[in-house]
């Protein structure tokens, strides 16, 4: 039997076939919330019992399952995306790097004392690590992102906070040093070689694999998903300022409004016409959202396009 088909899933494949053929992704399960007892449903099935998105499931696993095809165009969920991150940051902190770290002290106890001090204490700053790196995501990378998405649905922008591609940086960093640790074992542990050492050095080969697919999810959904919110407000931004400023002709026309000629004097003065000149009115009205004379006179003054002294002002 395979444990590992790389083939692309689709909602209609049996939850069942993608368990049974890769295994390594049974993680993915328990962190998105989905029970076993899966019968002969299809994944687009058992995702909708478990209330879970499918769409976001599918990005997850496809990536993992098979990276090299994946389809970085994937539609998902980026709040269900979110939730699965959170659910896996606390597995690493809470389960899966404590249980690394017990069953390695028991397994080196027979190196002698400071190899044992040695070993545990670069595992420790490694998790360590790892725990910072991951609670700075859930304090400031998800809210910022949670955020993002109300702006983004509503239109608005959003400026500040911490965002995923800065902290991606780091994954680097997490995956070479764990790497580290599996070297120094295998090349520089003196003690005799066990069932124990044996056994938790493939749960560190495992945990490392998990936390670079891991990695990868944020860097291949998350981060993409971010910029494309923030490149998409920033031009939303840019296209209301662009609205709100005015153009040299109605610049021209304003500081004639203010100056208390009408629109008549001003078509013969410019040599528009007179329709032309209160379209042009009109448009200022709506850019500025001002609609009275005194109004347009009071930005003319505070905006420097004409001076108090320059006004008939009474």
């Amino acid at each position: 039997m395979e444990y590992r088909d790389y083939r692309i899933f689709t909602a209609r494949d049996r939850m069942e076939s993608l368990i049974t053929t890769n295994y390594h992704l049974l993680n993915i399960l328990s962190r998105f919330g989905i029970s076993l007892g899966v019968g002969d449903k299809s994944i687009e099935e058992v995702c909708k019992l478990n209330g879970v998105d499918c769409k976001t499931f599918l990005a997850v696993v496809n990536l993992i399952n098979n990276p090299d095809n994946f389809q970085g165009d994937q539609d998902f969920s980026t709040e269900e995306l979110i939730k699965y991150l959170q659910k896996s940051h606390s597995y690493y902190i809470d389960y899966r790097l404590p249980s690394v770290r017990n069953a390695l002290e028991k397994a080196i106890d027979g190196g002698g004392k400071q190899m044992q001090y040695l070993i545990l204490n670069y595992f420790d700053d490694y998790a360590a690590e790892v725990a910072r790196h991951m609670s700075q995501e859930n304090e400031e990378v998800f809210p910022y992102v949670q955020k993002l998405l109300v702006a983004y649905e509503k239109g608005e922008n959003l400026s500040g906070g911490k965002n995923p591609h800065i902290f991606s940086e780091q994954h680097n960093s997490i995956d070479v040093r764990l790497g580290e640790l599996i070297d120094i074992i295998v090349k520089y542990y003196p003690g005799g070689a066990t069932n124990e050492l044996n056994t938790v050095l493939y749960d560190i080969f495992v945990c490392q694999q998990d936390l670079e697919s891991h990695n990868l999810i944020e860097d291949v959904l998350l981060v993409p998903q971010v910029k494309k919110m923030e490149e998409a407000l920033q031009k939303n931004s840019e296209k209301k300022a662009d609205e709100e400023t005015l153009s040299e002709r109605e610049v021209d026309v304003l500081i004639h409004i203010v100056r208390g000629l009408t629109n008549k004097e001003i078509a013969a003065r410019m040599f528009l016409s007179v329709h032309t000149v209160n379209t042009h009115r009109k448009n200022i009205m709506n850019k500025l959202k001002i609609h009275s004379s005194a109004g347009l006179t009071i930005y003319a003054i505070v905006n420097k396009l004409v001076s108090i002294e320059d006004l008939d002002i009474q």
